[in-house]
Parts: C-alpha cells; structure tokens; sequence
C-alpha cells in the first residue's frame, strides 16, 4: 500500500502556467517616501541605515544605500563599518540556579561543561549593563535589524547579539541567517477542531537545516570557531543526536570548516535526518543503543579526546534558543501571548524559552512572560511523571519507540532546567499517546500545515488542556514546531496507508485505486463531490 502510496499521482506542469502574470501598475499620488534626517540611538547602535518616514504631497527621488564595493563581501563590510562589536557588554558561565553568594563562574572561552559540583551551568550576562538602555531601546534595536543583510544581524539569533555572545567578534560568527521563522497563524485548525481563534504555531522547522536546532547551533560553532583561532585543543566537535543536532551541528561545522563527529543510535532516525550529517561530511558512528546510550558514550569520549561536546549539556546552545522566544514577542508587536506549548526530550529548548521571555520581562521590554506547557510522548515521558508527582525525586525512565523520535529520551540532560522554568512561568507538563500525536499530526496537516510528529505531541497537549478548560478558546496560544514534516515523510506514508500496526489512523487519505476509464473516473469524484457537499 505504500508503495502505491508513493506512485499514484504524477505532476504535469504546462509550459503556459508557469507564465508570469502581468501586475498592475502602482499610482502614488498623495505622499513621499524619503529617508528621515533623524536617528534613533537603536538605529545609529546597529548601523542598519536610515529610517523611514511618510511626508508630503509630492514624489520625490529616494536617496539609496551606496552599494559596497565589488570585491568587498558582507563581512568585509561589516568589519570597515566595525558593526559587530559589542564589548560594552559581557556574558560568563556560572553554576546554573546557584546560591546568589556562590562567585564561581568561568571565562565563556574556557572549554568547561559542568560546574564543581558536577551541575550545569548557565551563561549569565551583565545585566546591569544591559540595563543602561531601556526597553524601548532593545526594541527599536531588534526590530531595526529584521529582514536586513548587514552581518550578522540578518540572523534572527544575531539580530539580539548583545544578549548571546555579546564579546565574540563578526569574524569569528557561523551563521546561515537562521531564525526569523514563520508565526503562522493556525485560522482553521484552531476554528475547525478548538474553537480558537488566536491559535498560532511557530514554525521553528522552516530553518536552514530543518530544525530548531540551527538556533543554537550557530552560537555553539561559532564560539568554537572562536576558541580554534585562539589556538584551544579543539581538533573537532562532536555530539550525540536522535537526528536534529546532528543536522545542524555538521551543516555549520561544513560552513565553518571543522571536523564533525555524530553519534547516532542505530536503525532509531528517519533516514532524512541520517542523510543530512552524511551529506555534509561529518564522521557518523551509527551506535547499537538509543539516545541515552549514546549521550553516555560522547560524554565519555570528550572527556578524553579533544573535542568539544556540542549537546544541551552545553548552555551555549540554549542562548541560541532562547531567540526564538524574543522572536515571538517582536512577531507580536511585543505583545505576550498567554501561553507557549514546547515539546520536551532533552528539556533545554522548554527552559531557553523561559530565558528569552524572562529576560525580556527584567530588561523591560514587556510586563510578564507566558505560561509554558511542555508536552512530552507518554513512550518518553519522564518529566510528566515527575509533574504529576508533585515535582517529587526525579526519576528516568527507559524511553520506548515513538514516532516523535527526536524527543525519545528518558534521561535527559536538562531536567533541572526545565522544573526551574515550569515552575517560574506557572508552567504545566502533559504528555501524548502514539495515536493521540499522530492523529493531531494529520489533522494539522489537513488544514494546510505540513508538521513533524513532536508537533503533533504539542498539538495533543494544546487539545486536552482546551477541551479540560485549563486553555480558553480566547487565549492567544503559540506552539511551537520544532522540526520540519518533511523530516517525518515515513511517518506520514505509514498514517496514511494505515500500515501502523495497532493504530486506528482516524485521519488517514489514502489515495483511491481508479480504472483508466471515463466512467470509472466519474463515479468515483461524483461520490467525492457529494461526501464534501452533500447538499448538492
């Protein structure tokens, strides 16, 4: 059935409708566009030209940009207009939710994973200094740098560098402009299945590899670009991955040209996420274990060998992340939603969400953050267990097959992160059956998204906690997409040929088996057309 599946339809395109259409002429006839003489202090901090205003009644010629020179490239550029340097402010590592007398803390150019203790660490940054501006600063400096190409700022993380890696330099940055992900707002989804009409989802899988890993992967290797120019014992970097990390960390590693090393459980990814680290050269152990066996082992192995750990262990990626929450404010025009629903493996993206809207609450750029639904597989599921347990002795759990294969751990990393940022935001955890995630996965799509099965866990956690009252159809809602659906294309072909075993597949489409013949055709659509109007 699959493989009908995949060859029952071919796609003809006729040479006359790919012609372009004719568009209408624009009149302008009651105002002018020129360039404003003023300059705000965010416009002249992030050197992204002039502003924009609306006078007159008469056209007038717009001065433009004077182009950079031809053998001058955009960091070329960036480097003569010294744009990238932001040493008013400073970050460092410390022990992560550490007693306020502890004065441990670490250069962010040291090579270092966990605190004396044996805890995480966090990137704290001097927020005393990033305080000297006020809200109404940072937001006019964000939203200066939206949509441009002047280095780095086109990047959705770069755009907020200040509170990323504000000392790193622009030459030392490895970025595909990543972020600026879609906020696609979920009209018939949310009307047709919730009677929402403030549902939107952000799409953090329409990204440079696919996922929202490239938010903080660029943070990650861009440092340890910086570290190498400083001649650090790093020959390469390496991580452990269920197919996301994986993805993203050999993509940049390319880009940058260092050596990638990717541990990956044997025969537990889809093959689009396995073909993405082997297409972009890294070196790829395919390990008999799952995730946690692997995170065991690549541990192990920089502890012993220069190479630098490039997993959620490493709080660099999580400053990445966090941007995604600052995104989301800026896509609202600073406004709070009133909740954000992340799905949860490895537990760092539910508290780099946290940071993002908490530092933008303390920095004044909004008055209160979201609350946060983590939404886990009931197959995978340890923090749920711990939520519902009160918050008691954390306990992992050996994670079972689940379609949402990128959140299939059960002894993640961050636990103590995420408890941290649930329990700071007001914060609920529920959890999703292989069928519950895979039918939200199907419904999603048939209204026009195209979303991976960990979306799906999300889309589940969002209708329980509407249809238990706890979210109002009036709430304005986010949830967050982590992976693109075309990761997940097996997934889909199995749902929908209904070759999953023990699964009902209530939103199947499998295609329909039609004779070559007129009448044949006729029948078939005639039923069709009735089913979908059947007052006709």
């Amino acid at each position: 059935m699959a493989s009908a599946f995949l060859n029952s339809h071919s796609l003809i395109l006729r040479s006359d409708s790919l012609k372009t259409p004719q568009q209408p002429k624009l009149h302008f006839s009651s105002f002018t566009i020129k360039a404003s003489s003023s300059s705000s202090s965010a416009s002249s901090a992030s050197n992204s030209g002039a502003n924009v205003s609306l006078t007159g009644n008469n056209i007038e010629p717009v001065p433009s940009k004077h182009r950079r020179p031809a053998d001058e490239n955009i960091r070329d550029e960036a480097r003569r207009h010294n744009t990238t340097h932001s040493h008013r402010f400073s970050a460092k590592y410390v022990p992560f939710n550490a007693d306020p007398s502890s004065d441990e803390s670490y250069s962010l150019d040291e090579i270092i994973y966990r605190s004396q203790s044996g805890g995480l660490l966090d990137v704290q940054h001097d927020m005393n200094a990033l305080k000297n501006y006020d809200g109404k600063y940072w937001r006019n400096l964000f939203d200066s740098r939206v949509g441009k190409t002047t280095w780095p700022y086109g990047s959705g993380v770069w755009s907020k560098k200040e509170w990323v890696l504000p000392e790193i330099d622009g030459d030392d940055i490895v970025s595909a402009f990543e972020g600026n992900s879609n906020l696609f707002w979920a009209e018939r989804f949310g009307k047709q299945f919730l009677g929402m009409s403030d549902l939107w989802v952000k799409h953090c899988g329409n990204s440079h590899t696919g996922s929202f890993k490239d938010l903080g992967m660029t943070v990650l290797v861009s440092q340890v670009n910086r570290l190498r120019k400083m001649h650090k014992p790093v020959v390469g970097v390496g991580c452990a991955s269920t197919g996301d990390t994986s993805a993203a960390l050999s993509a940049y590693c390319a880009a940058a040209g260092i050596p990638s090393i990717v541990f990956l459980p044997a025969n537990r990814i889809s093959l689009a996420q396995l073909v993405q680290p082997i297409a972009n050269g890294a070196f790829v152990l395919s390990i008999d274990t799952d995730f946690d066996g692997c995170m065991q082992l690549i541990r192990e192995v920089t502890a012993e060998l220069p190479i630098y750990l490039a997993n959620s262990l490493n709080s660099l990626r999580l400053e990445g992340q966090k941007t995604a929450a600052i995104e989301i404010l800026q896509q609202f025009d600073w406004q709070v939603p009133d909740w954000v629903i992340v799905p949860g493996g490895n537990l760092g993206n539910i508290y780099a969400f946290y940071k993002g809207f908490h530092m933008c609450k303390e920095l004044g750029l909004v008055d209160r953050i979201p609350r946060l639904v983590c939404a886990q597989a009931a197959n995978a599921n340890p923090l749920y267990l711990n939520y519902k347990s009160g918050w008691g002795e954390f306990k992992a759990v050996k994670a079972n097959t689940t379609f949402a294969s990128a959140i299939q751990i059960g002894d993640p990393v961050s636990i103590d992160r995420a408890v941290y940022a649930l329990k700071n935001s007001n914060g609920i955890v529920e959890e999703a059956t292989e069928e519950e995630l895979m039918d939200a996965m199907a419904q999603a799509d048939s209204t026009g998204m195209f979303i991976c099965p960990h979306t799906g866990v999300a889309l589940t956690a969002l209708i329980k906690l509407v249809k238990s009252g706890v979210i109002a159809p009036t709430d304005r809602t986010v949830v967050v997409s982590t992976a693109h659906g075309l990761k997940f294309t097996q997934a889909k072909i199995d749902y929908h040929s209904n070759e999953i075993k023990d699964m009902t597949c209530r939103f199947a489409n499998p295609p329909v088996q039609v004779n070559a013949d007129f009448g044949s055709v006729m029948d078939v659509l005639k039923k069709y057309l009735l089913s979908k109007n059947p007052k006709c």
